[in-house]
C-alpha cells in the first residue's frame, strides 16, 4: 500500500464523522437501519437530528467486521487451544491461527486501522459537538459525550490488549499504544510515540468513569439498552478492565454496583435490571436484547455478520472453518452432558464437533455479544476468590452454573479454598464464553503461554509471553506513517 494511499486511511475517521447519517426522526431503530442520506461537514452539527446521527455512526465504526463487530472476537478465539483449523484458508484468518501473522498482513492491519478509526471518529465528534453544544439541550450534550467517551475507551482496550504486553507483565510499563486524543483530519500529527500500558488504561478508565456518571440510567426499550451505552454498560466493562489489570479490589467495587447477591435471581440493583436469562439457549435463538444483553453489536439483512462462517453453518456446511479441539474445554463434561444446557451449542457433523452459538444462515444476522451479564459475574466470582472472599465466589459460580444445569453440585471441599475454587471459577470461564472472544486475552492476563494446537491442516506453536507474536506486531502502515512509532520486538 502506498504512503499517500495510507494518509486517506489516517484521515477516513474523520471523514466518516462528518459524511454522517441523516435519517428523520420517525425512522425505526438507527443502529438497524441502512444509510439514506449523506451531509456535509458544513452542516453536520446543525440540527439535533443531524448529532443524533452522528453519534450512532460512532456505534456503527466499532460494529466494523476487523473490530466489535466480529474480527476482534474471533482472533482472540483462533489465537489460543479450543479450535482447531479445518483447512488453511488465508481468507478465513488461518494465519492467525497458525501465528504466522506480520506488521504487514490483512488482520494485523485491518483491526489497527478498525480501532483508530474509531477513536479518531470519536474525537472528531467530540471536537465538533463542543462547537456546537447549544444545538441541543444540556442533558443530551452530556449524553453523548459521555457515549463517546464510552466507544473511545473499548476501541483502546481492544486494541491495548492485541498490540501491547498483558498490564500484568509488569505493572503497566511496557510500551501501549500512542494517545490519541484529539481529531486528526490530515497527517500533520502522524508522529506520536507510544505511551506506556498503564497510561492507556488509565485513559480507558477515565473515560468509563466519566460515561458512569453521564450515561442514562435506562433507554427504556429493550433494544436500545442492549446495543447503546447506558451506566450499566460503563460499570460492567470496567470490571473487565479491571480484571485484566489485576484490580480485583476495583472489580469488586464495580461489581457490587451492578450485582446484587441478596435478589433473586441475582440482578442488578438500579439501572437496566440486568440478569441472567433463566433459559440458556434464549441467548442464541431470541433477539439478542433480553436481559443478561449488556452490550451487543446488532446485524441486519442487509448488514451481515460473520461469526457463524467462522465456526458452523448448519449442514450442508462447506463454508465451515474451525471446529472444536477435543483437548481443550470440549473435553470438559458439562459440553458432553445433556443435563447442562450448554452441551446443546456443541453439534456433530463431517466427523468434528462444531460451536453452534451462532445459527442464523445467510445473510448471517446473528448480534456479536460484546458483553454478557454472565461475564460480570464471572468476572467479580475470580475477584472475588482472588481477594479471599470465598463465600462471594461460590456464590456467583453456582450462579453461572445452575442457571445452565440446575441439578448441578460442586463437591463442597472444592468450594472451601482459593487453591481449588479459583480453578473452578476459570474453567467454567472457558464453558460459559467459549467462541465469545475471550480464551487468548484470560491466558495472557494470568502471563501463561498461548497453548499450542495440532490439527490434520496443519500445526500452531505454544507462544510463551517473551516468545515473538504473544502480542501482535504493530501495523506496518503505522510504522510507516508515525516516525516515532516503535515496533513490538
Amino acid at each position: 500500500m502506498n504512503y499517500l494511499l495510507y494518509k486517506r486511511k489516517r484521515c477516513h475517521a474523520a471523514l466518516f464523522i462528518l459524511l454522517v447519517v441523516l435519517l428523520p426522526a420517525c425512522a425505526k431503530h438507527l443502529l438497524d437501519t441502512v444509510p439514506d442520506t449523506t451531509i456535509s461537514d458544513v452542516t453536520a452539527f446543525d440540527t439535533p437530528d443531524r448529532i443524533a446521527a452522528q453519534v450512532n455512526s460512532l456505534y456503527a465504526s466499532i460494529k466494523n467486521g476487523s473490530f466489535y463487530g466480529g474480527g476482534y472476537l474471533i482472533y482472540d478465539e483462533l489465537r489460543a487451544d479450543e479450535f482447531l483449523m479445518g483447512k488453511p484458508d488465508p481468507g478465513q484468518a488461518s494465519n492467525v491461527w497458525q501465528h504466522t501473522v506480520n506488521s504487514g498482513s490483512t488482520e494485523v492491519l485491518s483491526l489497527w486501522s478498525a480501532g483508530f478509526s474509531a477513536i479518531n471518529a470519536v474525537n472528531s465528534f467530540l471536537a465538533g459537538l463542543e462547537t456546537h453544544k447549544a444545538v441541543v439541550t444540556d442533558a443530551l450534550y452530556t449524553q453523548y459525550v459521555a457515549e463517546a467517551k464510552f466507544i473511545r475507551a473499548i476501541s483502546y482496550f481492544a486494541l491495548v490488549q492485541t498490540y501491547a504486553k498483558p498490564y500484568n507483565a509488569d505493572n503497566g510499563a511496557s510500551l501501549g499504544l500512542p494517545l490519541r486524543l484529539k481529531s486528526e483530519t490530515s497527517s500533520a500529527d502522524n508522529n506520536l510515540a507510544r505511551s506506556t500500558v498503564a497510561e492507556i488504561y488509565t485513559q480507558i478508565l477515565s473515560d468509563l468513569d466519566a460515561a458512569e456518571t453521564d450515561l442514562p440510567d435506562d433507554y427504556g426499550d429493550d433494544f436500545t439498552n442492549a446495543t447503546k451505552a447506558h451506566k450499566n454498560t460503563a460499570i460492567a466493562f470496567k470490571t473487565r478492565v479491571d480484571l485484566h489489570k489485576g484490580d480485583y479490589a476495583g472489580v469488586k467495587t464495580e461489581a457490587e454496583k451492578i450485582v446484587s447477591l441478596t435478589s433473586s435471581p441475582i440482578q442488578a440493583p438500579s439501572g437496566v435490571a440486568h440478569q441472567l436469562e433463566a433459559d440458556y439457549t434464549a441467548l442464541w435463538t431470541g433477539d439478542y436484547t433480553g436481559p443478561e444483553a449488556i452490550f451487543s453489536m446488532p446485524f441486519t439483512d442487509a448488514d451481515a455478520g460473520s461469526l457463524i462462517t467462522y465456526y458452523f453453518r448448519a449442514p450442508p456446511a462447506p463454508g465451515s472453518e474451525y471446529y472444536l479441539n477435543p483437548a481443550g474445554i470440549l473435553s470438559n463434561p458439562a459440553l458432553s452432558d445433556p443435563a447442562d444446557a450448554r452441551s446443546a451449542m456443541i453439534v456433530s457433523s463431517q466427523g468434528f464437533q462444531w460451536l453452534n452459538k451462532y445459527t442464523t444462515p445467510t445473510p448471517n444476522t446473528d448480534y456479536v455479544p460484546v458483553m454478557r451479564y454472565a461475564e460480570v459475574l464471572l468476572n467479580y466470582a475470580e475477584a472475588a476468590v482472588r481477594t479471599n472472599d470465598l463465600a462471594t465466589g461460590a456464590t456467583l459460580l453456582n450462579a453461572v452454573r445452575r442457571r445452565s444445569d440446575p441439578s448441578y453440585t460442586f463437591a463442597s471441599g472444592d468450594l472451601g479454598s482459593s487453591a481449588t475454587l479459583l480453578p473452578l471459577i476459570l474453567t467454567e470461564r472457558r464453558i460459559e464464553l467459549l467462541g465469545e472472544g475471550f480464551r487468548t486475552h484470560d491466558v495472557q492476563r494470568q502471563l501463561l503461554p498461548i497453548p499450542g494446537k495440532t490439527a490434520p491442516s496443519g500445526t500452531s506453536p505454544a507462544l510463551d509471553i517473551s516468545t515473538s507474536l504473544y502480542i501482535w506486531p504493530i501495523s506496518s502502515e503505522e510504522m510507516g506513517a508515525n516516525k516515532l512509532m516503535v515496533q513490538n520486538p
